[in-house]
């Protein structure tokens, strides 16, 4: 362990749940504490598809990622609120495409510095920043970022299920406008988020339900926002095909053998800036 995991993991709140944790459930992981499985189990007594949804979450990165390192041609990646490592990460799919992508993580959680660093620095074109994504001048100005971002060339900006914990107070759409301003041109921004598919049926009465277990819980934090509304985070780019769509339908790897209503509540899409 390196002498900044230990001083990260000396700040860890374990009375707390922090979303990387949840997420790290969610998926199956071992990183999270009896907290944090509390907020899991509140979801899952309403909302069982939900975990299927981190999955399919998951596995769209995934799918995202490899197209953006293999047909699209980037070889660069920040991968904004990365969370904790999963069985298949950012790097590994790049770095399978393109054995010379360079990733960066950036978190602003000390769980991911003190029980990730040592996986996502397993080789010397994967690295791990501690920042917060919702400062994108920050980001985009941080010396340990850009010494490993040549911010002159396309980069690929990833905001995986990220900006869905951005209240509105923090002004979610001038974050993203703002990154989108400082994106060189010929980038790409990778996003999901959670959605209230306004159908007045299973779908917004899930997002209703599972948002309100985030803001009247310990969670504190998880909005489904509507379809325009996360269109808008795209303004100014152009929409790979198929655009805006369920997690499940953007470049899927097979047929579509079964839905649940939790397809319904995330949106995921990728986007060229000119």
């Amino acid at each position: 362990m390196t002498r900044d995991t230990r001083q990260a993991a000396a700040v860890i709140d374990t009375s707390r749940p922090s979303v990387a944790r949840v997420y790290d459930y969610f998926l199956g992981g071992k990183d999270n504490y009896e907290v944090d499985r509390q907020v899991f189990l509140q979801v899952d007594a309403v909302a069982p598809q939900m975990k299927l949804l981190a999955r399919a979450g998951r596995n769209w990165l995934v799918r995202a990622t490899r197209f953006l390192a293999g047909t699209a041609g980037i070889d660069q990646f920040l991968d904004l609120g990365a969370g904790l490592p999963a069985a298949e990460n950012t790097h590994q799919a790049a770095q399978r495409m393109n054995s010379e992508a360079r990733v960066v993580y950036v978190d602003n959680d000390p769980v991911v510095a003190a029980h990730g660093r040592a996986l996502l620095e397993e080789n010397d074109r994967t690295h791990l920043v501690m920042a917060d994504l919702t400062k994108p001048d920050e980001i985009f100005d941080h010396p340990e970022i850009t010494r490993r971002v040549d911010f002159t060339r396309p980069v690929a900006l990833i905001h995986s299920s990220t900006i869905h914990h951005v209240s509105d107070e923090e002004g979610p759409l001038e974050i993203m406008r703002r990154y989108v301003e400082l994106m060189p041109s010929g980038s790409y921004l990778l996003l999901s988020h959670f959605t209230d598919p306004q159908d007045g049926g299973a779908g917004t009465e899930l997002a209703r339900s599972v948002e309100d277990i985030f803001a009247n819980g310990a969670m504190g934090s998880g909005y489904f926002r509507t379809r325009d509304q996360i269109q808008r985070y795209f303004d100014g780019l152009e929409m790979v095909e198929p655009g805006l769509v369920q997690l499940n339908e953007w470049w899927p790897d097979g047929p579509l053998l079964t839905r649940t209503t939790a397809d319904s509540v995330a949106l995921g899409g990728v986007a060229r800036k000119p």
